[in-house]
Order: structure tokens, then sequence, then C-alpha cells
């Protein structure tokens, strides 16, 4: 993980909590209780991830969209992060928003034939959309922990466009390559609440896939939290993204074959 990025997040996170600190938090519980009423949440989140990406281009593999968390955030060039829920007793619906756009340059050796090598300037962008969407059933709730499971979808919408250029020959070339899939996904999220406090480890995992280009994708989430007030609560998690594509399904002609974001996520969540 990157310490540039995580002291920061850690920082604010730590300075959040504390400054709501100073009154009484006996009452206060991280535990969501059951009713039946309906009860909504919203989570806008900062996620700092690095991004590792594969390309393939005429049969060729290039793992050229490779970016670290600090490159994500100098090369990002949009986005917006989003999550928020409902529930009314047991049942709830879900749904999280992921969009970026980022753009990295960089040169790779080619030897086309023997004894001829030159430098192939490259410069991959992607543009990407997710969306996870689900239904949520409460499998456990207790004073210390609670419980979901879950059944949904999860939407990605990519654009990968890579511009290629031989450097000192007249060569060059732009491709690109706009996809999207639904895939059914099935997992559990909750939180464990650490020795009676407002304090609560969150947790969130899926699987998924063969929808679409897909051949499997996953999602993981795990960190720390604090209830700060009945209707606010901060966390500071680590956050793994996977998407496997598949070339087969697209003939061959798919330019992003394997995604993966994993980072730190800082995120408040406000419930009404």
């Amino acid at each position: 993980m990157n310490k540039k990025i995580v002291a920061p997040l850690l920082v604010a996170f730590i300075s959040f909590v504390f400054l709501s600190a100073a009154q009484a938090q006996d009452a206060l519980t991280p535990i969501p209780k059951v009713s039946n009423e309906w009860q909504f949440e919203v989570t806008p989140y900062l996620w700092a991830p690095s991004i590792s990406s594969t390309l393939n281009y005429k049969g060729q593999y290039l793992n050229t969209a490779d970016l670290n968390a600090n490159n994500v955030i100098s090369n990002l060039k949009s986005g917006g992060m989003i999550s928020g829920e409902a529930r009314y007793g047991n049942w709830g619906i879900m749904a999280d928003m992921v969009s970026a756009t980022l753009q990295k340059s960089g040169t790779t050796p080619v030897t086309p034939a023997p004894g001829q090598t030159f430098q192939l300037a490259y410069k991959p962008t992607l543009q990407e959309t997710i969306l996870t969407g689900a239904a949520t059933y409460n499998l456990l709730t207790n004073t210390n922990a609670t419980l979901d499971g879950l059944v949904g979808v999860r939407w990605i919408g990519m654009t990968a466009t890579l511009n290629l250029a031989a450097n000192g020959t007249n060569y060059s070339l732009s491709d690109s390559k706009t996809m999207s899939t639904v895939d059914p996904i099935v997992g559990f999220k909750g939180r464990y609440r650490i020795a009676d406090s407002t304090w609560y480890v969150p947790f969130y995992a899926d699987i998924g896939g063969g929808g679409g280009t897909t051949n499997m994708t996953w999602q993981a989430i795990a960190g720390i939290g604090k209830t700060i007030e009945k209707w606010v609560d901060v966390a500071l998690v680590y956050r793994g993204l996977y998407y496997d594509m598949s070339t087969s399904k697209t003939n061959g002609q798919g330019l992003l074959q394997k995604t993966t974001f994993q980072g730190p996520q800082l995120s408040a969540t406000f419930r009404f």
C-alpha cells in the first residue's frame, strides 16, 4: 500500500473521529437495528486504488495500464464515487457507483524481425463506469454483529483506447474498443462490533460472472469504522475489485482483458 496515499487518509479519518468524540457514546451502537420502518443511508467516499490492467492488441498482451495510487490521482481525468442503501425489516436494496477516466503514456521495445528493434510509444486510456446493485436479506443481527446475504448484478462499461507510434518511423495507429456487460453476483456484507464500543469492522464480499464478456468478477472490502452519532459514521477500509474478460467471447478483438483495482478507501455514511 502506498504510504503517501494512506497517511493523509489515516490522518483525516482519525481527525474526523475525535472531533466528534466529546459527547457521551454509551448509548451508541454501530450495529443497525432491524425495524419495520424504512431506513436509508448514503455513503460518499474516496477510493484511491492502484490499477493493473492487461490490454490485448492483435493477439499480443501488453501490461501497459499499470498505475499506482499516486499515478491514479495524477492521471485521473474525471470521476465520482457513491453508494446507498434502503432497508425495511429484514429486506433491503443497495447500489454503488464508481466512475473514472485514466490515461498513461510510456514506451516498450518491439522486435518485428531479427536484428530490428525500436521503441513503441503507447498511450492507453481507460474509461470505466461500474454500477453494482443488489437485494439484501438480514441473516443475523445481535448486539455485536450483523450479517446480510445479497444477490444482485454488476454492470461495467469500458472504453479502452490504445494509441501506438514507432519512434523514428512514420508508423502510428489508434484503436479503441468499447464494451459493456452485466454479471450476476452473490455475496455477503456486515459489521462486527469491537469490544462493545462504537468501533466496528465493516466487511463485504461478492463474486460472479458469466454475463457478456466476463469470465469472473469479484469484490472484497474490510477495514475499521466508528459510529460518531446515530446519523453518521466513518470508515477506513481496503477495497479490491477484479475483472477477468474473455477474448474468445469477443472474437479475439477485445482490448481489455484483466483489471485489478485495489487500495484504501475513506467514507462517511449518513443515515436518515
